[in-house]
């Protein structure tokens, strides 16, 4: 990344890969912007065991998330899959550590997206999408979706929506993300470059 690159954040939780195959897609879009870096980062898996522990590096796939990439950032795109129509313990253990960025106005005016990935067809994708708008609307940033323009919300039968990206990834996680998923989830991508280029530039 060079000095001027503008640093968006792709933040997500991913337990069988396929929100983090929706992060890469969105990072691809991200990055398809001039001017515009995507730092992949992820969360720790949390337990209600307290022994259990979580290695200080992944042994694959992102780095932890740490508090400074959200006071660094330009933008946000935040990802989880679906639990009982909420975002899942990891995310929102993490979203709850942000006190310290909430008071200070950390993200304030910056631009946010959401996208997530679930188990079954109907087995809340819109219901975790806008959970997880509330904490960015509380951080005062500007969430954006998925205009109507992208005709692949009027033809996909395995997710996407005006709220953000989303995929089917079926019980055990073995559906493969569409080719409507992928230009659905790259376009959104693009979009959050796109606004905190301008946001920026303004």
């Amino acid at each position: 990344m060079i000095a001027s690159d503008l640093s968006i954040l792709v933040l997500y939780y991913s337990r069988h890969g396929s929100t983090r195959k929706m992060a890469e897609f969105i990072a691809r879009g991200v990055e398809s912007v001039p001017g515009c870096e995507a730092r992949l980062r992820t969360v720790p898996a949390v337990s209600t065991v307290t022994e259990a522990t979580e290695p200080d590096i992944p042994s694959s796939g992102s780095p932890y998330v740490e508090l400074r990439d959200l006071e660094e950032c330009a933008g946000l795109a935040l990802g989880s899959p679906t639990r009982f129509g909420n975002m899942a313990a990891p995310m929102k253990y993490f979203l709850d550590s942000t006190s310290a960025q909430w008071l200070s106005g950390a993200l304030v005016g910056k631009p946010a997206c959401v996208f997530t990935s679930t188990g079954s067809l109907h087995g809340g994708q819109e219901a975790t999408l806008l959970s997880m708008m509330i904490p960015l609307l509380h951080h005062g940033m500007l969430v954006l979706g998925l205009p109507y323009t992208h005709p692949q919300l009027m033809t996909t039968a395995s997710g996407g929506t005006p709220y953000g990206a989303s995929h089917w990834a079926g019980g055990n996680g073995s559906n493969p993300v569409t080719d409507d998923t992928k230009l659905l989830a790259v376009a959104l991508g693009r979009r959050l470059a796109e606004t905190a280029s301008r946001l920026r530039s303004a």
